[in-house]
């Protein structure tokens, strides 16, 4: 069904002009743009290459340090929505340096977070008095109003991955930041005390669930990797993922955030998938393996640490020069919590 704005007659417009000092418009002239047949997005398919984007990312180090930036980060922008330090409608992306010896400060904000470690072994996420050493593939959250602060004190860069619910936070006017005392929280926990609580399908008996966010904050890589080589050996492979595991929290089933969505994908070698499509645009980042995208009438050529980005219903399709892993986050629990979400195979 198509909605189409009626005839503008004369008597029309002048009925328009006058209503419209007293801040009042026809919904009947714009019923079809905010009430699309299908999902509409401005939001377009792009592509980072890694080796580019770590090239200024690197450049940035000498001009800036951690510390005066509060997160030295370039953001990962759409290109049909510069400006707006948005990668699609309701996501911010972007990729994050810590040179050995800094520290970015600790606060807290509305805004959760998700960090995805890109290159680099050694540097540390704290998040409410636990740290976490960060490698490559590890799957780190930044809960919703908990304080976070990193630092690096091994000799290597460190480089991640963030992505954040920014923009429909501030859709919502829900905003709050605040800074903590001093510039690193302290540690109060053993490092790997939140996933041996939590990360074995075992939860304390006297657990009461104070967030939405899974209590453990994080995830790595060489168990997930693990896991997805576990399954393979019976799982039949699904025709648009491949395989495909959803990060999830331990306390409740569902996903490991309540805003955003994630997901880590094996791809075998020689995959030739088939088109899927969903509403919730998604935001890629190539772990293993080389292989390409094609996302509505644009192809990607993609290899380890590049990030693309599918925006909303556009049909993606994944196809693997050899095995292949995926990481991707999404606002798919948002649309589902509300009775929006939807996907197709083709």
């Amino acid at each position: 069904m198509m909605f189409t704005a009626p005839q503008a007659t004369a008597d029309r417009k002048a009925f328009y002009q006058r209503i419209d000092g007293e801040n009042l418009a026809p919904l009947w002239e714009v019923l079809g743009e905010l009430v699309p047949p299908t999902p509409r997005t401005p939001c377009v398919p792009a592509l980072w290459r890694y080796s580019a984007v770590r090239k200024h990312l690197l450049e940035s180090g000498t001009l800036i340090t951690a510390k005066e930036a509060e997160r030295r980060v370039l953001v990962l922008e759409n290109p049909a929505l510069r400006g707006a330090a948005s990668i699609t409608h309701t996501l911010y992306a972007g990729l994050q340096l810590i040179l050995p010896g800094e520290i970015a400060p600790s606060h807290r904000h509305s805004q959760s977070a998700l960090r995805f470690v890109v290159e680099g072994d050694g540097a540390y996420t704290a998040v409410d008095g636990e740290r976490t050493t960060m490698h490559p593939g590890d799957f780190i959250i930044t809960p919703s109003w908990t304080y976070h602060d990193h630092g690096n004190p091994s000799d290597v860069p460190v480089i991640w991955l963030d992505g954040l619910d920014i923009p429909i936070v501030a859709f919502l006017d829900a905003g709050f930041a605040e800074r903590y005392p001093d510039e690193v929280q302290p540690v109060a926990k053993p490092e790997g005390d939140a996933l041996a609580r939590y990360g074995a399908n075992l939860l304390p008996v006297n657990h009461k669930r104070t967030s939405l966010t899974t209590p453990i904050f994080s995830y790595p890589y060489t168990r997930t990797r693990e896991a997805l080589e576990r399954i393979r050996r019976d799982e039949a492979w699904h025709p648009c993922h491949g395989l495909k595991m959803q990060y999830i929290n331990p306390s409740s089933g569902g996903p490991a955030m309540p805003t955003i969505g994630a997901f880590i994908q094996l791809l075998p070698k020689a995959f030739d998938g088939r088109p899927y499509r969903s509403t919730d645009g998604t935001v890629y980042c190539a772990v293993e393996g080389r292989g390409r995208t094609r996302v509505g009438d644009a192809t990607f050529e993609w290899e380890p640490k590049d990030v693309f980005v599918a925006p909303s219903w556009l049909p993606v399709t994944h196809q693997t020069d050899e095995d292949s892993v995926l990481f991707s986050f999404s606002d798919r629990p948002v649309q589902q919590a509300l009775g929006l979400w939807r996907e197709r195979v083709s």
